[in-house]
């Protein structure tokens, strides 16, 4: 909805469409821009609810035998729209912050992990911008312990901390995310988010970031793109 609760251009066109939610229109940007999906990929959607993006990610595919896949996985029981999402697309309910990377991998087909991985997962905002903005950064940083398992240990934090203390460290473990694989991520812009994009950048061919035109004007969030995960002694 729009300034006073008066639905805005992207809400409109939403319902037009057959969208769940205006947010589907960020992926298509972002989608157009940089073909994270394409025909065949195995896509992860964190924080999936209410679904808009699974059915971008599953338009992204194409028709239905071009294979491919899509999974959500969100705190609150999601259902694949009917429209705009097929077979190819499932969810469950799980909390992404305790879920294992082996719990994952299981779940990506055949055991292989996935192509494309999406974080649109954003904490309940209080109004508090550092707190906001760390709580923020906790879920990026989840999403990129997923993608890269143990390898994120090797990165140093100001040249000085190891960040070796987050799940997916004391886990153990290949991250979920193919060579090759593409990571988009949600970031509420901050001191923080730079952090976070100095810590990935090592590990990827190309970063960037991009603020989609649907995003509304008094939010601060902000995407983090990054695109050709390299093989392990590419770092």
């Amino acid at each position: 909805m729009g300034v006073g609760g008066a639905p805005d251009f992207y809400y409109k066109e939403a319902q037009r469409l057959g969208y769940v939610a205006r947010s589907a229109f960020k992926l298509l940007q972002i989608q157009k821009q940089h073909n994270l999906i394409k025909p065949s990929s195995s896509v992860l959607d964190l924080g999936c609810a209410p679904g808009a993006w699974l059915q971008v990610a599953c338009q992204s595919l194409g028709p239905f035998n071009n294979g491919g896949s899509v999974l959500g996985i969100d705190l609150k029981k999601v259902k694949p729209p009917h429209l705009h999402c097929d077979s190819r697309v499932r969810t469950i309910s799980a909390d992404v912050t305790t879920l294992s990377l082996h719990q994952l991998r299981a779940l990506s087909p055949h055991r292989k992990g996935f192509s494309v991985i999406l974080s649109d997962m954003c904490p309940l905002v209080s109004g508090i911008t550092t707190k906001d903005a760390a709580l923020s950064f906790e879920l990026g940083m989840r999403a990129l312990d997923l993608a890269l398992g143990t390898r994120i240990a090797s990165v140093y934090v100001n040249g000085d901390a190891a960040v070796d203390d987050h799940p997916s460290s004391s886990e153990g473990g290949e991250g979920v995310l193919q060579v090759g694989g593409h990571l988009l991520i949600k970031l509420l812009e901050s001191e923080d988010a730079k952090e976070i994009s100095q810590i990935s950048k090592p590990f990827f061919k190309k970063s960037s970031w991009l603020r989609p035109k649907a995003t509304r004007p008094s939010s601060r969030e902000i995407y983090l793109i990054c695109q050709g995960l390299k093989p392990d002694n590419k770092i």
